[in-house]
């Protein structure tokens, strides 16, 4: 027995279970594939049945509408039947008007648009003739209060505006400022001392003993205006150096004439002029790197004060100011200044060589950075590494060396090394050395055309020693006279010359005794050429001498003398060529 309730409606659905398409003859099924989610809404799309009359769905509220009307009152008796009355007589009349006035709009739209051709019409807003205009000053001192209400809220917005922009530029310029100080950080050497930034300009870590300390303190750029515009060339940082390494420097190196008075040396000033720059255009590792040139031209000038005083020569240095003279050769002079230009009125008092600009040797400057860079090397490495202090530490050699080691006084000979001021000295004499034979050679080659001397210097050269190849040659006789061969090796303060048969002549630093040699060396080769023409035109070779112990002295060496005879006996020719190239024959 059910109960008189109301009905419930179950639904049933099929199980999830795939449907059996096909199954083999070994009993193996197939199983049809699930449907995609595509698939399953075009199935449930195809049960709908888009033929049934929309009737029932419009009846349906207005059915409920009217239900109630037919629903008995709750306390009627409960065995009552209930009565169900049929759909209103006038719906379907009621909606075919309704369908119609639809349709009659929708022509009565479209012809409209066809004849005026207007999608969009603005009526105008019928006015109440019964409000009264309101007076011309009334409505001005409104629309003063509207624009100024407006006006105070633009105004509140743009300081809003304006302090999240000043703001933003600040952090941006903090952000600046640390990745500047990062990049200094990264190639010069930083520390935090309470609330400052110091930096290290000195080469004391490299090995240096000069007792400047060389700080510069890193500053933040707080004087930029935030509501002007960035110039390209602010940096959030700058440096503060040292007043007395500021500017620049650099050390001159020249060799001149001897003063003949030594009271008129005096503070040189000969700083190359440079174009001036802008303060605001100088970066900070322009300045830091200027500085540290500046600090070690004067750690070079230092030491090599220091070594001119200590030094004992045969000709004492002289240390003047900012200058150094000594005296490599007779008569000659090297003088090594420091130049240092801070920028500033610089004194009108001028050393007589600064009309010549080019007395300057370059080399000389670079070869002294290299030696004070060699110096701090060597410092570097003297210093003592750890060693344990019970048992001994050093080389197995030196440990079994015993009786045969080396005493203090050989060793201390050992580790005697030059000066910077000593090497440099040297290299100077033989710039000067090789120059002096440079224009020696040139000025015999332009002045005398018989016999051809030519130079061939060699591009690997040492510091302290260079080397030239010169041949003396008879011009159209290449091919038949043999030149004579020379090698010059150039040192300080001497010239070996090597011949071609091995025979070796030391020549002093004297420009003379080298004019001499190579005349006289031209001298013989007159005679030698003359040998060779005369064997190979069949002629006989009597006698032949390079130095002839008769006749009058000459002032350079000795002559060279030759007698040939012809082939028949007929003629016999004797030749006499002498230091100064004076040439005679005698038939």
């Amino acid at each position: 027995m059910m109960s008189g309730g109301p009905a419930v409606r179950v639904s049933i659905e099929s199980q999830c279970e795939r449907q059996v398409q096909e199954v083999s003859l070994d009993g193996l099924e197939t199983y049809v594939p699930p449907l995609s989610m595509s698939q399953n809404l075009a199935k449930l799309a195809q049960r709908i049945d888009f033929d049934q009359s929309s009737d029932s769905e419009q009846d349906g509220p207005e059915r409920e509408s009217r239900e109630p009307w037919s629903k008995p009152e709750p306390e009627e008796d409960e065995g009552a039947v209930k009565f169900q009355p049929s759909l209103w007589p006038w719906d379907s009349v009621r909606n075919n008007l309704r369908g119609a006035l639809t349709e009659m709009c929708v022509l009565h739209d479209v012809l409209s648009v066809l004849k005026e051709k207007k999608y969009m019409a603005l009526d105008p807003v019928s006015q109440d003739p019964s409000v009264t205009k309101t007076p011309q000053v009334f409505q001005l001192i409104s629309k003063k209060k509207s624009l100024a209400t407006a006006a105070q809220l633009l105004l509140k917005g743009a300081e809003k505006l304006n302090k999240s922009l000043a703001e933003n530029q600040e952090q941006r310029r903090q952000r600046d400022f640390n990745s500047e100080l990062l990049r200094l950080r990264s190639q010069w050497k930083l520390r935090k001392v309470g609330d400052k930034i110091l930096g290290d300009l000195s080469y004391r870590s490299a090995g240096s003993l000069f007792p400047h300390h060389g700080t510069f303190e890193v500053i933040k750029n707080t004087d930029l205006d935030l509501d002007k515009k960035v110039p390209d060339d602010y940096c959030p940082l700058s440096v503060q150096i040292p007043s007395d390494l500021e500017g620049s420097a650099y050390i001159k190196v020249s060799i001149q004439k001897q003063s003949p008075d030594i009271g008129d040396l005096g503070t040189v000033s000969l700083f190359r002029r440079q174009p001036k720059a802008k303060p605001a255009s100088q970066t900070w590792h322009v300045k830091l790197e200027a500085a540290q040139n500046v600090l070690l031209c004067k750690e070079i000038f230092a030491q090599l004060s220091r070594e001119a005083v200590q030094i004992k020569s045969q000709i004492p240095h002289i240390v003047v100011k900012n200058q150094i003279i000594s005296q490599p050769f007779p008569g000659l002079q090297l003088s090594i200044s420091l130049c240092h230009s801070t920028g500033e009125k610089r004194s009108q008092r001028a050393s007589p060589e600064k009309s010549k600009p080019d007395d300057h040797l370059y080399v000389l400057e670079h070869n002294l950075h290299q030696l004070i860079r060699e110096f701090h090397k060597q410092t570097l490495s003297s210093v003592v590494m750890p060693h344990p202090a019970s048992a001994p530490f050093g080389h197995k050699r030196l440990r079994l060396a015993g009786p045969m080691a080396y005493d203090k006084a050989e060793i201390s000979s050992l580790q005697q090394s030059e000066g910077l001021l000593e090497k440099i000295i040297k290299q100077a004499k033989h710039i000067f050395l090789r120059s002096r034979t440079a224009r020696t050679i040139d000025t015999l080659a332009s002045r005398i055309e018989d016999p051809q001397i030519q130079a061939h210097w060699s591009n690997i050269n040492d510091v302290y020693e260079s080397s030239v190849k010169v041949l003396i040659t008879s011009q159209g006789y290449e091919q038949i006279c043999k030149s004579i061969q020379l090698q010059l090796n150039i040192g300080v303060e001497q010239i070996r010359v090597v011949h071609r048969d091995g025979r070796v002549i030391t020549l002093s630093h004297q420009e003379q005794e080298l004019q001499d040699f190579l005349l006289s060396q031209m001298s013989q080769h007159q005679v030698h050429a003359v040998q060779q023409l005369a064997k190979v035109m069949g002629w006989h070779v009597l006698s032949f001498s390079n130095h002839v112990g008769l006749g009058p002295i000459e002032s350079i060496g000795n002559a060279s003398a030759i007698t040939v005879t012809s082939p028949n006996g007929e003629y016999t020719i004797s030749g006499e060529s002498e230091p100064a190239l004076t040439v005679l024959y005698y038939i």
